[in-house]
C-alpha cells in the first residue's frame, strides 16, 4: 500500500520518523486527513486528537495542540507545540487540570480578559488530553 514519509517534531525533539498510510489532525479550520499523494499543503494546527496509521496498519492516537502541518510531495512534517501519545498521557493529571480549569471558570466574573482566555485554553487542553487518554 502507498505511504508517505512522516516526521513529528516538537520543541522537545523528534517523536516520530517513518512511513505512514495516513495522518489525521485538527487544524484551525477543522480536521484534515493526509493520505499518500496529497497535494502540497501548509496549515496551522488547532487542539485535538491526532491519529497516525503506519504502513502495517497500526493506529496510534495522540493529543496534538498548536503548531504547523506541512505536506511537500511525499514528505509530511507535523510540528506541534504539544504532542502526547495516548499511552503516555497521565489521565489523572489531565482530569485534575480539567477540574482546576472548570473551578477557575466558575468564577469568571472575577477574572480579567487575559485570565479568562488562559483558563479557557487550559480547559480545552485538559479536555483534549482526557478525551484522547480515554479513547486509547
Amino acid at each position: 500500500m502507498a505511504a508517505f514519509r512522516l516526521k513529528i517534531v516538537t520543541p522537545d525533539g523528534l517523536l516520530f520518523s517513518g512511513e505512514a498510510r495516513s495522518l489525521t489532525v485538527r487544524t484551525v479550520e477543522g480536521d484534515v486527513c493526509i493520505l499518500p499523494k496529497h497535494i502540497n499543503f501548509l496549515t496551522a494546527l488547532g487542539m485535538g486528537e491526532a491519529k497516525v496509521v503506519d504502513v502495517d496498519g497500526n493506529v496510534r492516537k495522540a493529543a496534538c495542540i498548536g503548531g504547523m502541518l506541512s505536506v511537500n510531495g511525499d514528505h509530511v512534517e507535523l510540528v506541534p507545540t504539544t504532542f502526547e501519545w495516548a499511552d503516555e498521557i497521565d489521565a489523572e493529571r489531565a482530569e485534575r487540570a480539567r477540574a482546576e480549569a472548570e473551578e477557575k471558570l466558575s468564577h469568571r466574573e472575577r477574572l480579567s480578559g487575559h485570565e479568562l482566555a488562559i483558563a479557557e485554553a487550559k480547559l480545552k487542553r485538559a479536555l483534549v488530553r482526557s478525551g484522547v487518554a480515554r479513547r486509547k
